[in-house]
């Protein structure tokens, strides 16, 4: 009877949403990178700050954008495990090399090496999606992203207490930190093949058709979905407003995939993205998302740069993870709350967007300007954890109007394009071959990128996506 049970239960979509969010804690759960600048340029590695800034970290663009998109495209045709295991695989050595080389040369090949881990954060939440059924989606999704946002939490609550009082060094951390990454590394192992993925695999019904998704569905079935397809949230139905020719470009995206082969899965991918970027409104709400993740990922990757400028660790008792785990917990409470506001985001998203962005941008004048730490800790919490709300905001009505299939290829191709304005800068302003310039003025650069995200909204005729 047990063993029944226990059966019935691994056959639900309860049991890989367990242990991918089981996978996602602790893979997140890193009590060192709060720590990171101060166990750089402190003793353990004798690095100075220009060397990390200029030389160090740039890799780390350069290697994210040189692997995202061959990186999406293995995750579809490996049916997504296999990257979430790679992922953890190169976590590990990341987290090893990190513990056991000096230098610069090497620390630029684990600035790569955590490029190719941030790049295959698209498996986890796409093998989720090929596993689950589209009427579990949110909850399954919450899940997931809460695990992820609490292993982050944790992380730097650990860290800051172990640190604080002294009772781990920054290299027993990483130690610590090899041994989560092992858990992590079991739970992956032990996720469920997918049969399907969106684009290369996908099982086809008895007359040869699938539903765009890799799911099975009778011949009334497939057509119902054509005609409609909708997102449910917070038991309601959404009804997609489905733009003038789409029915045309999914017919051509129906024809590409039942050979299957890559350079039809590519076409099929170029109709999908035409048809997606149709939408005037869409492109101002993209090119908002663009901005402010490019302008987000500068601000982190240097902020602690800024905190080491403004008060050196040696004579400050650094408060990094602490600062950390509260502008997660903050930016997971608002995100979180949001799901239960009644607000009609098509009508006011844009408002929320603009007021709010140029907080974002206040909160960084005051951490540039400001010779006092903890007006940069402050900073920092407010940016981050209204980036998180925004962010959320802008994914709900990107994704309002789209299917699965495409909302994945839309994100996608906003964080590309985020990941290459990123790269612009880097290249131009921070790497030590461009200008070289300093962590002050390198702060200063995503508050730019708020001042374009409000002209763009301003710009928009539409207060919601067609």
């Amino acid at each position: 009877m047990k063993m029944e049970t226990l059966k019935r239960w691994m056959r639900d979509w309860k049991y890989p949403t367990s242990l991918l969010c089981i996978y996602g804690f602790f893979s997140t759960v890193r009590p060192y990178e709060p720590f990171l600048i101060p166990f750089l340029t402190g003793p353990d590695k004798n690095l100075t700050i220009e060397q990390v800034n200029n030389q160090i970290f740039p890799v780390w663009t350069y290697s994210y954008l040189a692997v995202l998109v061959p990186v999406f495209l293995l995750t579809e045709w490996l049916c997504y495990k296999p990257v979430v295991v790679f992922q953890c695989l190169v976590l590990f050595s990341t987290v090893a090399m990190l513990l056991w080389c000096n230098g610069v040369p090497e620390m630029q090949a684990i600035q790569f090496t955590a490029g190719m881990v941030t790049s295959c954060d698209v498996a986890y939440f796409t093998y989720l999606y090929s596993v689950v059924e589209l009427k579990h989606y949110l909850k399954a999704t919450s899940y997931c992203r809460t695990a992820q946002l609490l292993g982050n939490t944790v992380g730097s609550v650990l860290g800051q207490i172990l640190v604080s009082f002294e009772l781990m060094s920054y290299n027993y951390l990483l130690v610590f930190t090899l041994v989560l990454t092992t858990i992590a590394l079991i739970t992956s192992i032990l996720l469920p093949m997918p049969k399907t993925s969106m684009f290369f695999h996908q099982i086809r019904s008895a007359s040869g058709e699938t539903d765009g998704e890799g799911h099975v569905g009778t011949d009334e079935e497939l057509q119902n979905n054509g005609r409609k397809d909708g997102v449910e949230l917070n038991g309601s139905k959404q009804l997609q407003q489905i733009p003038e020719g789409s029915s045309d470009s999914d017919n051509r995206s129906a024809k590409s995939s039942r050979t299957g082969g890559c350079g039809d899965v590519l076409l099929r991918l170029w109709w999908d993205f035409l048809q997606c970027f149709s939408s005037r409104t869409l492109l101002v709400w993209s090119a908002w998302w663009a901005l402010a993740t490019c302008g987000y990922n500068q601000t982190i990757n240097y902020v602690q740069l800024l905190w080491e400028y403004v008060e050196p660790s040696s004579n400050f008792t650094v408060y990094n993870g602490g600062v950390e785990a509260l502008s997660n917990l903050l930016g997971a409470s608002a995100a979180y709350g949001i799901s239960f506001s009644s607000t009609d985001w098509s009508r006011w998203g844009e408002v929320a967007l603009g007021a709010l962005s140029a907080l974002e941008g206040g909160a960084l004048f005051a951490m540039v300007f400001s010779a006092n730490i903890w007006v940069c800790y402050c900073g920092y919490i407010i940016f981050k954890s209204l980036y998180m709300l925004l962010i959320t905001i802008a994914m709900f009505q990107i994704a309002a109007g789209l299917n699965v299939k495409r909302y994945a290829l839309v994100f996608g191709a906003n964080t590309f394009c985020a990941l290459v304005l990123q790269t612009i800068i880097t290249s131009v302003m921070v790497d030590s071959s461009g200008l070289g310039v300093d962590i002050v003025t390198q702060v200063r650069l995503p508050d730019t990128f708020h001042t374009a995200q409000n002209d763009l909204l301003q710009s928009s005729p539409a207060r919601h996506i067609r």
